[in-house]
């Protein structure tokens, strides 16, 4: 069974005079991320969207896997540029009305409809590509990834489909078929040898 592991990216060096695209993985981060990798046999393609420390994560477990990492723009988080950074508390609210009200703009934020939508196509398009024989991994944003979820459970999106505090989670999905299989699970809990129930 071909399987796609969504991560969301770990902790990142927060810098308030730097745009938040352009953040690195924190030392913790990257820890993480490697330690993630070195359980990833069996992946053969690797993807990111192209913020800066999506990239970081994926260039470590390319390293690792000696693949090559194919960034694709679309993947990138909800665009928040028209906010720019929020300190945590005015960062949360702003969350909560994002999944609250997925059809309108918050404050200038994309609707969560169009993030959803978005990343599904890029999703859909990258899976229908990719010709390797084994699992596919993408390192991308805990809020898309939340409306991913979402979908793939055929629910409505909501902020109870959202991460754990913290990042370095996976969603598990099998493919070709988009069955959600895990999630989110925590970097350090993951097993590529887990079983599952068809």
């Amino acid at each position: 069974m071909k399987q796609l592991f969504y991560v969301s990216h770990a902790e990142v060096e927060i810098d308030p005079d730097v745009p938040v695209p352009d953040w690195h993985l924190s030392r913790k981060g990257r820890a993480r991320h490697a330690n993630f990798a070195e359980r990833c046999a069996g992946v053969t393609s690797i993807y990111c969207s192209n913020e800066r420390k999506e990239r970081e994560g994926a260039e470590l477990m390319a390293g690792l896997l000696e693949l090559d990492v194919q960034v694709i723009d679309a993947l990138h988080e909800n665009d928040r540029s028209a906010t720019g950074y929020l300190p945590s508390e005015a960062f949360e609210r702003m969350a909560d009305a994002f999944f609250a009200r997925p059809e309108e703009s918050v404050e200038g934020w994309e609707r969560a409809v169009d993030a959803q939508a978005r990343v599904l196509t890029a999703l859909r398009r990258l899976v229908a590509r990719d010709d390797r024989p084994g699992n596919i991994a993408v390192i991308g944003h805990g809020g898309v990834g939340a409306l991913l979820r979402a979908h793939l459970l055929k629910q409505p999106i909501a902020r109870s489909h959202d991460q754990p505090a913290g990042g370095g989670n996976v969603l598990r999905v099998a493919l070709p078929d988009w069955r959600l299989l895990e999630g989110w699970v925590p970097m350090e809990r993951f097993s590529r040898d887990r079983e599952f129930e068809e």
